[in-house]
């Protein structure tokens, strides 16, 4: 009798501890993946290794990418609170802080050391070639203020040529068609625009620090899921060594899921920028910090009217997802 009943409290033991775990799973809420669109620039590839590999996962954090081809579109989605993150140049990122400013930049992904091009017909031979020409660019943009700085370099403003509104992905077809003579791209569209007769008139090269593209986060989601986007920059990084290390595993996955041919997928003229580099660009004291050139977008388009107002930088900028890397 006395086996009977200790057996018998040991079944309604275990029922209860089954039945209190029945009971208390439905409140353990999966959390929702971080959305965030992806575009087709090598800065943005390594976010699809890490989907790819599982690093992501790995690190604690689900991420939904949605692979857009005209990512600047976009932006407007990511504002209307469509996505979480978005991965903007610091041109572009200036211009959303004016319209919303609660966003924050987390992380610099890369800097252009030469990726961003100015492609032309073959009689523009130098800059001053371009006077009284049509340029196409994205206006409002970074893009507006790469071109301007390539003007300068031979004495000449905006009000020397005729800017025209086009995104990158246009420009191969527009100087084909004689819509305009010069224009902002990069690749795959700079191998197009090459093999339709244009050439490379200038680079980013010429205008070191001035274009980085960075992920930034609505501060909604920052306030709520911080543990999430340290896991999202930690999964980033992961990807990004990951990729230099396996160049052409990591090309063959990138090819697959945009399914564009490997042979356009470069790190020539981007620096994919890794932990420590992205902690000096947040050093307000180094002189290529993402405050500095911040301040030339915010004094470029206040100027040129493109905004009215623009928050304060330093408020734009959060490093604390960069200090805990492991």
């Amino acid at each position: 009798m006395f086996k009977l009943l200790r057996y018998l409290s040991i079944f309604l033991i275990t029922a209860c501890l089954l039945f209190a775990c029945n009971t208390s799973a439905p409140t353990q809420l999966k959390r929702p993946p971080l959305k965030i669109p992806s575009g087709y620039f090598v800065g943005e590839y390594p976010g699809i290794i890490a989907q790819e590999k599982g690093f992501f996962k790995a690190q604690g954090v689900d991420v939904e990418l949605i692979h857009k081809r005209y990512i600047q579109l976009e932006q407007a989605n990511f504002n209307a609170g469509k996505y979480d993150g978005v991965i903007s140049s610091l041109g572009s990122f200036i211009i959303l802080s004016a319209t919303n400013p609660d966003i924050q930049g987390v992380m610099v992904v890369d800097e252009s050391t030469g990726a961003d091009v100015v492609v032309a017909q073959s009689q523009i031979k130098t800059v001053a070639d371009l006077k009284g020409k049509k340029l196409g660019a994205n206006l409002g943009g970074f893009s507006e203020v790469f071109v301007t700085e390539m003007l300068k370099t031979a004495n000449l403003t905006s009000d020397d040529v005729n800017l025209v509104k086009l995104e990158t992905s246009e420009i191969p077809k527009r100087l084909k068609n004689n819509a305009i003579q010069a224009g902002h791209t990069w690749e795959p569209h700079l191998s197009e625009a090459i093999k339709l007769g244009g050439h490379i008139l200038f680079t980013s090269k010429q205008t070191p620090g001035l274009i980085s593209d960075m992920i930034v986060f609505r501060g909604e989601t920052i306030r709520d899921r911080p543990e999430d986007i340290r896991a999202f920059v930690r999964g980033w990084l992961q990807a990004t060594t990951y990729w230099k290390a396996n160049v052409q595993e990591g090309n063959a996955i990138i090819s697959k899921a945009l399914k564009i041919p490997k042979n356009t997928i470069s790190f020539e003229g981007v620096n994919l920028t890794d932990l420590g580099e992205n902690q000096k660009f947040f050093q307000s004291s180094n002189p290529h910090s993402i405050y500095k050139t911040a301040r030339i977008y915010a004094d470029f388009f206040i100027r040129s009217g493109n905004v009215t107002r623009i928050p304060e930088l330093k408020s734009l900028f959060n490093s604390s997802f960069l200090n805990s890397p492991s």
